[in-house]
């Protein structure tokens, strides 16, 4: 089961998301009506995901993500606001929110990131479920099918999290109870490439798909894939591809893709 958050100050606006979200069997919802409670609520009944509204009375959402995360910083929050301001939507971003969906809330849009939180929480719950018990060291020079099994669970939760300011290689080894350096050599070792190389590379595939959009803009995709920098995205970018997203856009514009 996957535990829900809806937190709105509006009944109205509460009800909609959970309608939107309850033909979902595998999903245990709850409801509160500001962010003191969501605070509450969140640790008291351990939930995965937070959907919450950004502008409340006494706590807003910002305020709630905060204190929430402190608590729990694997919680999955996504963010949902009547404010089409990017400043907004990037505050959330570094804040630790996976999303953020504009009001009048579209279903789609609604389904598409509680989907893309779900698919982190279970990444992360089978990455944990495969890390070696204390002590247990795992073959490197030979890397033996446990190894491989596991470097392969961290790619696909890599797949599923590369968008967060926050992963790198010491939140993934801890979340194994492994050395940080022993998880690199590992990862190395089964994948033939470089740990931050590999992240940098999703996240750079992801912003070209971004780029595709003329109306997003690169310190918007910076945020959207991990990026608390615009213009260290662009230098990533830039090293990555050899250009910068402006001019990748203008290749992209004019038919031709590199």
């Amino acid at each position: 089961m996957i535990k829900i958050l809806i937190v709105d100050d509006e009944s109205v606006e509460r009800e909609l998301l959970y309608k939107i979200l309850s033909p979902n069997p595998l999903l245990e919802l709850y409801q509160v009506e500001n962010g003191r409670l969501a605070v509450t609520y969140a640790s008291l009944y351990d939930v995965d995901v937070v959907l919450m509204d950004i502008e409340m009375p006494a706590l807003n959402g910002l305020e709630a993500a905060q204190r929430i995360l402190a608590d729990k910083p694997l919680c999955r929050i996504i963010f949902i606001t009547a404010y089409s301001v990017f400043s907004y939507a990037r505050e959330a971003v570094k804040l630790g929110a996976i999303d953020y969906i504009l009001k009048p809330v579209d279903k789609e849009d609604v389904l598409r990131a509680v989907k893309r939180a779900i698919s982190q929480v279970e990444a992360e719950r089978q990455l944990k479920a495969v890390r070696p018990p204390e002590g247990d060291c795992l073959e490197v020079d030979e890397v033996s099918d446990k190894a491989a099994l596991m470097m392969a669970k961290v790619k696909k939760y890599l797949e599923h999290s590369y968008m967060n300011y926050d992963l790198s290689l010491d939140s993934v080894s801890s979340l194994l109870n492994i050395n940080a350096s022993y998880l690199s050599c590992i990862f190395k070792r089964c994948t033939g490439v470089n740990f931050l190389d590999y992240i940098t590379n999703l996240r750079i595939s992801a912003a070209k798909d971004y780029l595709c959009d003329p109306f997003k803009s690169a310190s918007e995709i910076a945020s959207m894939v991990g990026y608390d920098s615009s213009s260290y995205f662009t230098r990533a970018f830039k090293k990555n591809t050899g250009l910068t997203p402006t001019e990748y856009r203008r290749q992209v514009s004019g038919g031709v893709r590199k």
